[in-house]
């Protein structure tokens, strides 16, 4: 189920790259009509602020850098027409078989999504993704996701697997960027005893997922103590931090 070496050398610059929101809203602010950034755009806010994006922001960079590396690869989504829209990228081999490749949702590895290869195993595995064991069914249409957690708790996720058309996906991308909500979210995956974990900040509450379980971070209340503690988690710049979780709480 594990990606070829050349696929996962791409995948593996982005291992610390967080997956969040508050970059869109930030930009939503700056002096610039088109609110999609360009991965130009994306890679000079990284070396400035230490800044990634959010789910298009990291599939468009990610698409850049498969192409970069000679690699076929192209977008897919699910709830394309909806506020709830997530996208992805699928990533092929040498000989045509697919990998999917999840940035948004913070994917420690891709995972064959090719039920007919040999090496498809219809069965959860675990490595692939942060604090779950993922079991993949699909077929050419879609893939369905199915996450089993260490408390018995169990959650799914759809794609559609038809490439989007680039010039759709960025129209759909600038209007999600254009689309504010007042709740901050951040994800990363950060190491945690023997493994990768998945540390969440979402509604002015942050929480580590582990094989253990959850392990909730105290309540903290002050913009200075979420500034160091997001901080710490991502190596975002403090002036960035600070400026943007003032805007999210001028929305509270």
């Amino acid at each position: 189920m594990k990606a070829p070496d050349q696929i996962l050398a791409t995948w593996r610059k982005f291992d610390d790259f967080p997956m969040e929101t508050l970059t869109k809203l930030w930009f939503f602010h700056q002096s610039t009509q088109q609110k999609q950034r360009s991965v130009a755009l994306m890679k000079e806010h990284r070396e400035t602020y230490g800044i990634t994006g959010n789910c298009f922001d990291l599939a468009l960079w990610l698409l850049d850098e498969f192409k970069q590396d000679g690699i076929e690869a192209y977008p897919i989504g699910s709830n394309l027409d909806s506020s709830h829209v997530h996208v992805a990228v699928i990533a092929l081999d040498i000989y045509g078989n697919r990998f999917l490749c999840d940035l948004g949702d913070q994917w420690l590895e891709p995972i064959l999504i090719e039920p007919s290869h040999p090496g498809f195993i219809k069965e959860p595995h675990s490595g692939f993704f942060p604090a779950a064991d993922v079991q993949i069914t699909t077929d050419d249409l879609s893939i369905e996701v199915n996450y089993h957690r260490p408390n018995g708790k169990k959650s799914q996720q759809f794609y559609e697997t038809k490439p989007i058309e680039i010039d759709y996906f960025l129209k759909v991308a600038e209007g999600s960027q254009q689309n504010i909500h007042p709740i901050p979210l951040l994800e990363c995956r950060i190491p945690y005893k023997n493994e990768m974990a998945h540390w969440e900040f979402d509604d002015w509450k942050s929480v580590l997922s582990t094989t253990s379980g959850l392990i909730n971070d105290p309540p903290i209340n002050t913009i200075d103590e979420w500034v160091a503690r997001i901080g710490s988690k991502t190596r975002y710049k403090e002036e960035f931090l600070r400026e943007v979780l003032l805007l999210y709480q001028a929305l509270r």
